[in-house]
């Protein structure tokens, strides 16, 4: 059978995860290849595959692919064959089966017995050195490779099946000193890559930040009673780690839970998912229309606070993490300036005291699109060794790791607190499990934890005029500026940030926020965004005044487009001279060609504007330069009789690297990143990122707008 093909050469990253975790990794694309014929959970087909295609050898890769098939079709059972299976085992006497199996202890016999999930028998015993050795076989059960024998018994009242032999294939135990031994071998952007493929995600078209938004998925898994919320555009693979990434975790739909399922049942006071499960996801968690049950959400408003849930006069307890991840129908800009972030979520959600509770809110609006580029092709970790290391986490408190080094203003409440510390503690958990990290680093987290803390109490204030607004501020204990965060959209957006309408069904007013005497936002040391003259995604005819000023675009926003950000200081040019050493590849030249068209928009009927490229030349090979250089002939022959002529040459100056644009009426901006401000996005006809800036996620940048004395010749 055919085999989909190994990378070319194994990264320097790949061939690290083999050296440091062999046996415990498995190149991600198999799964995905295995599991189109295979109905069983990820964990149990990339143990077999850890097992045997744990290498970058194509020929054993090949190989092992076979062995696993072969495994899976001679044992694996299927509900539907499950009288085949016995009547196999009956006629050869004895036959391993790969199914899952769960023990539980016979009060009355004094002894321990096993139940098959999909082969459908029960009361096989089980001798208890098995049990000793593999305890989870009492706590939910494992899949595993058992022998099953078949014997007409003496006694009619005996199980005529009997286990010979159990072998887990889920991993049984995790050496935590050999693995903190491992993750001391790669540095934390390595490690930050590891974890991405690990979780199936090519990390090379992700930011550090996109990274971020992706991990913080994992924290419910190594943190105790975390609440997390995630709304956002469909197709972003909100669910894809709950659904797939652990066997200690549950992910249901949010119209199906009720209170006696979840918590416990009155009637038979059977426990329900909190005390089985680590991490608890309701998926499609918004839609007005889901009818909701308010005493569960009540009990949950408890729960989440306190980790407690009564069963009548009874206060019981558990450690699930509760995550909410919801679709969006409005862009970021709309539900700031009309509403709040809260309002996909059904009415009765939209309460503060239960949206109090929760952590972190994580914005899926910033999240990439879920494309087949995207996914994995190198290796990661096996996922059930990965889960079983933050299961042990769960045990580890890392809340108080930043303290030596930070202090958290005294303005900010005990909730927010509490929330953020918790975000930041499962964060240092994931990417630092031995607890340490560079002060930069931790400030790294902390401030991101806060900003995931900040959204939830923000969009709070939007619909209970009885909380109070404050800062979230952190203060270097070694000295600095303090560094008041901030949520990128309140950055992108400040005309529309702290606004307090209280959008209840009879508010009639809604309060503008007032701007800062300065007009200037502090976000953190020395980085400062002129709120006056950030442009709006909903007010496109709001023209900054041409003054000269500084802007920051955050990473991950979208709102942007060349037009909006330095448009009106093109108007009234003639000549245009783009400086960019790096106008060479196809994206790059592509970001040219749209820059182009931009002014060709702006030009009067009649008049042109000339528009002049120096850049560097192509170094990687003369087939690349030659290609350079086609394309841009291209760009110019195509341009030639239209409103903006365009011409080019090439700087082969060491001394050039500064990124600008010049006009002839005065004016210098200045681009650290050129006009290569967005990032990677699937180019089709009919996504609207292809034909609309404002839909493409953007790179962190800064542009500076500058008068000059001598305008260009």
């Amino acid at each position: 059978m055919a085999t989909s093909a190994p990378p070319a050469a194994p990264s320097p990253l790949d061939q690290k995860i083999l050296e440091h975790f062999p046996g415990l990794v498995v190149r991600k694309d198999l799964t995905t290849e295995l599991k189109q014929n295979a109905v069983v959970p990820t964990y149990v087909l990339e143990y077999l595959l850890g097992q045997h295609c744990a290498t970058d050898d194509p020929a054993l890769i090949s190989e092992g692919l076979e062995s696993v098939r072969r495994i899976l079709a001679k044992h694996y059972v299927h509900r539907n064959q499950a009288e085949l299976v016995k009547s196999t085992i009956k006629d050869k006497g004895s036959h391993k089966v790969i199914d899952k199996i769960t023990v539980t202890f016979n009060e009355k016999g004094g002894f321990h017995e096993v139940e098959f999930t999909n082969l459908g028998i029960k009361k096989v015993p089980i001798e208890d050195s098995y049990v000793k050795r593999y305890p989870k076989l009492l706590v939910g059960g494992i899949w595993a490779i058992t022998d099953v024998e078949y014997e007409l018994p003496t006694d009619p009242k005996a199980s005529p099946w009997q286990i010979a032999g159990v072998k887990p294939i889920q991993v049984a135990g995790v050496d935590h000193d050999e693995f903190l031994k491992a993750r001391a071998q790669f540095t934390t952007d390595e490690w930050m890559d590891v974890l991405m493929q690990s979780v199936g995600f090519n990390p090379e078209p992700f930011t550090r930040r996109g990274k971020l938004l992706t991990l913080i998925r994992l924290i419910p898994f190594c943190e105790r009673n975390y609440n997390l919320l995630e709304l956002g555009p469909k197709g972003t693979g909100k669910s894809h780690v709950y659904a797939e990434f652990s066997p200690h975790g549950m992910l249901i739909s949010g119209s199906e839970v009720t209170a006696p399922k979840l918590f416990v049942s009155n009637a038979n006071g059977k426990i329900g998912l909190v005390g089985y499960w680590d991490c608890i996801c309701f998926d499609e968690f918004a839609g007005k229309d889901k009818k909701v049950d308010k005493t569960l959400v009540d009990i949950m408003k408890n729960y989440m606070a306190n980790r407690t849930f009564s069963r009548g006069i009874e206060q019981l307890s558990a450690e699930a993490s509760m995550v909410f991840m919801g679709n969006t129908q409005k862009s970021v800009a709309y539900m700031l300036k009309h509403s709040h972030f809260y309002e996909p979520l059904p009415d009765k959600y939209i309460d503060s005291a239960f949206l109090d509770r929760i952590h972190a809110f994580n914005p899926g609006w910033e999240v990439q699109p879920v494309r087949h580029e995207l996914f994995s092709t190198g290796y990661g970790f096996v996922v059930d060794y990965i889960a079983e290391v933050l299961k042990h986490l769960r045990t580890e408190d890392y809340t108080g790791v930043y303290k030596p080094h930070f202090e958290i203003s005294s303005e900010v409440s005990t909730r927010d607190q509490t929330g953020f510390e918790k975000t930041f503690s499962g964060l240092m958990k994931i990417i630092h499990p031995d607890g340490k990290a560079t002060p930069e680093e931790i400030a790294e987290l902390l401030e991101f934890a806060m900003e995931c803390r900040r959204r939830v109490r923000e969009q709070i204030l939007r619909i209970d005029d009885t909380f109070k607004a404050n800062d979230f501020v952190y203060r270097p204990l070694a000295g600095g500026h303090a560094v008041t965060v901030l949520t990128p959209e309140e950055r992108q957006y400040p005309q529309f940030a702290g606004m307090r309408p209280a959008f209840s069904h009879d508010a009639k007013e809604v309060v503008e926020p007032q701007p800062s005497k300065t007009g200037v936002v502090q976000t953190s040391p020395n980085i400062e965004i002129e709120a006056a003259v950030v442009p709006a995604h909903t007010a496109p005819d709001l023209k900054p005044l041409l003054q000269e000023r500084h802007v920051v675009l955050p990473e991950n926003t979208k709102g942007w487009s060349y037009r909006r950000l330095f448009g009106d200081y093109l108007v009234g040019a003639s000549q245009i001279t783009l400086m960019d050493p790096y106008i060479r590849a196809f994206h790059q030249i592509r970001n040219l060609v749209e820059f182009l068209r931009m002014v060709n928009e702006l030009t009067p009927a009649g008049d042109e504007v000339n528009v002049h490229l120096i850049t560097g030349p192509e170094t990687e090979s003369k087939e690349k330069l030659e290609k350079q250089v086609e394309n841009l002939s291209q760009v110019q022959a195509s341009f030639a009789e239209t409103a903006t002529p365009f011409s080019f040459e090439l700087s082969t100056s060491p001394n050039f690297h500064a990124r600008s644009i010049r006009t002839d009426t005065g004016w210098k901006i200045s681009l650290d990143r050129g006009l290569d401000i967005f990032q990677w996005f699937e180019n089709s006809a009919f996504n609207a990122a292809t034909n609309l800036q404002e839909a493409r996620l953007t790179k962190g940048c800064e542009i500076s707008f500058i008068r000059k004395a001598d305008p260009i010749d």
